[in-house]
């Protein structure tokens, strides 16, 4: 029994730190970071260890949950679903070349799995593992067998440098290269820099102790009467030693494995109580704080006491103002940063000054601004969203005006092929620029530029649709900024939708170079991942793209009845071949629902649609749905990739009952609620909430709303009306009221 005694003693703590310390839930207790560890074809979503938004990341490097073997735990997950840098194993007894191959196998059950606290058991070594979070420092706690010799060992790449400083104190130096994929390829290295000790619980060096260091390699062995338990503690920085050092004295040094734990669990008290609910099960409470928090593992703020290294110009500079990288606008623009305005405004005002600076460092408005630089992912340039959606809900503490240009330098002079953002534009640009659609090839049709990728393709349809959006964004950008010329330049460019709308076949459909109709099957051609025309979805996912002009999809569509049957047509349309099929060609494209897919984020706002065709029931009836099969609260319970946040903010605002359908429109449309009462406790000192009582999956229909007491035939209301308090009161039904809200128009366009 003496060896499981600090891991019920840890798992006693942990349990201990949830408990309720006031009249109010501790909500914290029902985030499980293994729900989604298994994928559903792709990546999964892993678990991670960190503080909310802030630059030490960990997770357990194996290939997802249900592998019993740990390769290495690393010491920072740099960007975002990597596996990390300067991995440690542990061992005991003799070093040799074998121990350094190793893997630790686990027992699940044994293992302690919070945001701010991880601990494992390596059953065939009889030593515990745990890790508790900081800012830029963490503390590794090993707990040895007894044993002559005890080891801790961390393995970085050929270029990782490692010294003993004396004592019981250690430096490494990892540079790490990232190289972007096809023909415009740019490598970008960066440097991370650990200060470490070797200390016991109490905090005191360890003194029988071998710090080895050798060519990618530092070893630590605890000899003779070391004690059997030992911390690491250390601090990563990305500008020196001397500043890992300042990091490590500012938040370890003198701070113990318990407190650390119990600092986390604070920073995560914060962050989680935020939003109180009540009703639902205890499966929707977990799959909902889950959710909440995989909101928060991006951005991550690298400002290090005053000062930062950016590498969008690969110097330091100088600022007492949080510097946020690790992004990915793509899936993010949708409904984590419209989460994030809500729940923390300030945070949203210095993401978009980050922004803001990688612009002025680097020339252009990033798309994924990972810790290196921007990387040149997927298509379009959402970034755009970001400004005009924060300004429209009274965001500021940003250069508006640099901002601006930054946008509309994207739109004009870089190109808007898949995976190239950031380049100067081409020919293929031009083309855009004047005829108004990207244009594809035929199957079978060579490729003439030579800036495509050969696998991303030119995805035609999907990067006019994304930049008519964009277009949208910056039009009303340039209205508020009071420019006429390019708010009406760019309102027409925001219609470059119309111009591959097919309609008889009721779907975006490529053209040629001679606006000639490619007639593809779209609903399988493209692949992989329908990149010849869509993108890891197909044409009818990429149907519903009109997220700014509603109105025009509803007259292209012949109306809002003939929009509400087109719409339950996708819900119901057969894939016409076998899934294995379809999700070999189109492993992204998961969470099928007839054609409806709840797997990736182009899809997040299509059931709300029915509330601008006039049957908001279908919206109650389809969101609880899509809820209920594809989010539950296990290891499978995420339908795609989760994209660091990004889908996961769809869950948050869906389960609380309403969702922004338009970024860059202060609006939002309700659906079902989860839970018989949901309540922000907005930043702002006030109270948002939502009550539905009687809550349930039978009980998921509206029959009648108010709004602070005023009776509303309306599912939507305003960002204004959220952010002034008060309350939301739904009145629910197992039968759907098929008149409430049919009529409704929203209250901005």
């Amino acid at each position: 029994m003496k060896k499981f005694r600090s891991i019920i003693t840890t798992l006693s703590l942990s349990l201990f730190s949830i408990a309720t310390v006031s009249g109010q839930e501790d909500f914290t207790k029902y985030v499980d970071p293994t729900i989604g560890n298994v994928s559903q074809l792709l990546v999964p979503t892993f678990p991670t260890f960190s503080l909310p938004n802030q630059m030490i990341r960990m997770f357990p490097i194996k290939p997802d949950y249900i592998a019993d073997q740990v390769t290495a735990w690393p010491f920072q997950v740099e960007t975002h679903r990597t596996a990390g840098i300067l991995r440690m194993k542990v061992s005991t007894g003799e070093i040799t070349p074998e121990t350094w191959r190793k893997k630790m196998t686990i027992d699940h059950d044994l293992e302690i799995v919070r945001p701010w606290h991880y601990s494992t058991y390596l059953v065939d070594d009889d030593i515990t593992v745990s890790f508790a979070p900081a800012k830029k420092c963490a503390i590794y706690k090993i707990d040895f067998p007894a044993s002559e010799k005890k080891n801790i060992l961390v393995e970085g790449t050929s270029a990782m440098k490692s010294e003993a400083l004396g004592g019981n104190a250690f430096s490494m130096i990892e540079r790490y290269t990232y190289t972007t994929r096809g023909i415009a390829r740019e490598t970008r290295t960066m440097s991370a820099f650990c200060y470490g000790e070797a200390t016991d619980v109490n905090g005191n060096p360890l003194t029988e102790l071998q710090i080895n260091p050798s060519k990618g390699r530092m070893s630590i062995t605890l000899t003779g009467n070391a004690p059997k338990t030992a911390l690491i503690k250390y601090a990563i920085s990305y500008i020196s030693i001397d500043q890992a050092k300042k990091n490590f004295k500012a938040e370890v040094a003198n701070t113990s494995f318990e407190s650390t734990v119990a600092a986390g669990k604070k920073a995560w008290d914060k962050a989680i109580n935020q939003i109180e609910v009540s009703g639902g099960t205890e499966a929707q409470k977990r799959s909902f704080y889950t959710s909440l928090y995989r909101t928060y593992e991006r951005m991550i703020d690298i400002n290090e006491n005053g000062q930062y290294y950016s590498g969008y110009d690969g110097k330091v500079h100088q600022s007492n103002r949080p510097f946020f990288v690790d992004d990915w606008i793509w899936d993010t623009y949708l409904a984590k940063h419209p989460l994030n305005s809500i729940l923390n405004p300030q945070m949203q005002s210095d993401i978009l000054n980050s922004y803001v600076q990688m612009y002025e460092q680097s020339g252009w408005m990033p798309t994924f601004p990972e810790t290196l630089g921007n990387s040149m992912c997927m298509n379009s340039y959402h970034s755009s969203s970001l400004f005009i959606d924060a300004y429209r809900k009274g965001i500021s503490g940003f250069d508006m005006d640099k901002a601006y240009e930054g946008v509309k330098k994207n739109l004009t002079e870089a190109t808007m092929l898949p995976w190239r953002q950031g380049t100067p534009k081409v020919k293929m640009d031009d083309f855009y620029h004047e005829k108004g659609y990207l244009p594809a090839l035929r199957p079978g049709e060579t490729e003439t530029e030579p800036m495509v990728d050969n696998f991303e393709k030119r995805q035609s349809v999907a990067v006019t649709l994304g930049m008519s959006f964009d277009a949208w964004t910056f039009a009303q950008l340039a209205k508020e900024m009071g420019n006429q010329d390019d708010y009406q330049k760019y309102s027409a460019a925001a219609n470059n939708y119309k111009n591959l709308w097919h309609p008889e076949l009721r779907l975006f459909m490529p053209k040629d170079d001679q606006g000639k109709w490619i007639m593809i099957n779209p609903k399988l051609d493209g692949c992989p991942g329908f990149r010849d025309y869509y993108d890891e979805n197909n044409g009818w996912t990429y149907a519903w793209q009109v997220q700014q002009d509603v109105d025009g999809l509803i007259t292209l569509l012949g109306g809002k009845k003939a929009a509400e049957e087109r719409l339950d047509q996708l819900f119901r349309e057969p894939l016409d071949v076998a899934k294995y099929k379809y999700l070999n060609d189109a492993p992204d494209a998961t969470g099928q629902v007839g054609q409806y897919i709840m797997g990736n984020e182009p899809s997040f706002h299509i059931p709300y649609l029915y509330n601008y065709f006039g049957a908001p029931w279908k919206t109650q009836k389809r969101i609880r749905f899509l809820l209920d099969v594809w989010f539950k609260d296990n290891i499978f319970g995420i339908p795609g990739d989760e994209d660091g946040g990004g889908m996961s903010a769809f869950v948050v605002f869906s389960a609380m009952g309403f969702y922004p359908v338009t970024p860059g429109l202060p609006l939002y449309t309700i659906g079902s609620p989860l839970f018989e009462k949901t309540t922000i406790n907005l930043p702002n000192k006030k109270q948002f909430t939502v009550i539905a009582k009687g809550a349930s999956k039978e009980n998921k229909y509206i029959q009648k709303a108010s709004f602070n007491g005023k009776v509303i035939d309306s599912p939507f209301f305003t960002h204004k009306e959220l952010m002034a308090g008060g309350t939301l009161e739904l009145v629910m039904s197992n039968k759907p009221n098929k008149d409430w809200g049919k009529n409704a128009v929203p209250p901005m366009k």
